[in-house]
């Protein structure tokens, strides 16, 4: 069983437009944007990677906190999608967050995010009780997506010093503070999340030689691999033995969003891992779901035959050795 951990769980709601207006400012008659389709999804990062692996047949529970109606619709969503949910109630209401994806601008939509509910001490405690008896079925656990108000900046480091001491691999995805912090309990894989700002830490990822000496760095403090998206098409992995380019050969012009794709990217090389295939082949697999998720109007590609196709459109380069 893969058990994901998405502290910060959302309704995720995109909405595609033809344009966006240039002046947004207020005036007397009001801003009308018309969308011209919208979709309505259960989402945070960790489960998003549970939906996927669901979709392969992948025994997966999901874990964090759910508050008030927007928790009942998520929930309800998971598991419509085969996904175990083991979830924390709390008071208040889980966030929303909005994508707007307009048109030829799809690699380059606008998110409006909220913070969500705070988590009590309480609550807390109860989901880290939680979180112990599931470890003794999971094979590997994703620490994913944003903390919420009320949880400590370390609290990740803590999921993964327990997931380390019962010999589970950690996959972390999820950036800042709490990313850092964590390494230190010898993640098995890193994918950190550079969405707002492109750097890690104090470490800028603009050229190719950034990124890789930032994934350097990442493995120096614990990690075993750190994959690094590096542009839109392509994702860099280090180790302490290589490090290795994988670029999908795919024109942006095919893509319809990009909001999941990372998450399927996490997923999709957890799939291959589970199947038994190697590193490498597991993370083409990861890009493959990434760039048929992207392709995709849902948020993310469930069907494996497409992912299979893009699986071709993959190719992966040694750079050099450390």
């Amino acid at each position: 069983m893969i058990l994901t951990v998405t502290l910060n769980p959302a309704l995720d709601k995109f909405y595609w437009l033809d344009y966006l207006p240039e002046d947004l400012r207020p005036s007397e008659e009001g801003i009308t944007i018309r969308a011209t389709k919208s979709l309505t999804s259960a989402g945070g990062k960790g489960i998003n990677v549970s939906m996927l692996l669901a979709a392969h047949g992948i025994d997966t529970v999901a874990m964090g906190f759910l508050a008030g109606h927007t928790g009942q619709i998520i929930l309800r969503d998971v598991l419509e999608r085969g996904v175990s949910a083991s979830f924390v109630w709390i008071e208040g209401e889980n966030r929303t967050n909005v994508a707007l994806i307009i048109r030829g601008h799809e690699y380059h939509p606008i998110h409006i995010h909220e913070e969500g509910p705070s988590v009590p001490p309480q609550a807390l405690e109860l989901f880290l009780r939680k979180y112990e008896r599931m470890l003794r079925r999971a094979t590997y656990v994703v620490l994913a997506g944003v903390l919420p108000p009320g949880v400590p900046v370390d609290f990740y480091k803590e999921l993964a010093r327990k997931a380390k001491d019962q010999n589970i691999p950690v996959v972390l995805h999820t950036g800042g503070e709490a990313m850092l912090r964590a390494l230190a309990e010898q993640p098995f894989l890193v994918k950190p999340d550079v969405r707002e700002t492109l750097r890690l830490g104090d470490m800028p990822l603009r050229t190719k030689e950034e990124v890789i000496a930032a994934g350097r760095k990442v493995v120096a403090q614990g990690a075993s691999l750190c994959l690094i998206s590096h542009h839109l098409t392509g994702d860099i992995l280090v180790s302490k033995e290589a490090v290795w380019h994988f670029e999908a050969k795919v024109p942006l012009s095919a893509f319809r969003k990009l909001v999941g794709a990372d998450d399927a990217l996490v997923a999709g090389i957890l799939v291959g891992l589970s199947q038994g295939k190697d590193l490498i082949e597991s993370v083409k697999y990861g890009m493959a779901a990434a760039v048929a998720s992207a392709e995709a109007e849902e948020k993310l590609c469930l069907d494996q035959g497409k992912i299979q196709a893009e699986l071709a459109r993959v190719e992966v380069r040694s750079y050099e050795s450390p």
